[in-house]
């Protein structure tokens, strides 16, 4: 879709919120197909940039244990 388009620009410029926001997308095949590993990785450098969003979303995985 146009937004997953947008998020992955942004997120190749190094935008943590988007990063999130693509994270959110691969975790639900929104726009993408299904891609666990890839949400933890996003969701990782999200976190390492201080998203607060991305923190929540990395600590879900773990506390349901997708994708880790």
């Amino acid at each position: 879709t146009e937004a997953v388009r947008l998020f992955r620009v942004a997120a190749d410029q190094g935008l943590a919120h988007a990063r999130g926001s693509l994270a959110i997308c691969y975790r639900d095949g929104t726009g993408v197909g299904q891609d666990h590993a890839e949400m933890v990785r996003l969701f990782r450098l999200a976190v390492d940039q201080g998203d607060a969003n991305a923190r929540y979303g990395f600590g879900m995985c773990y506390e349901l244990g997708t994708g880790v």
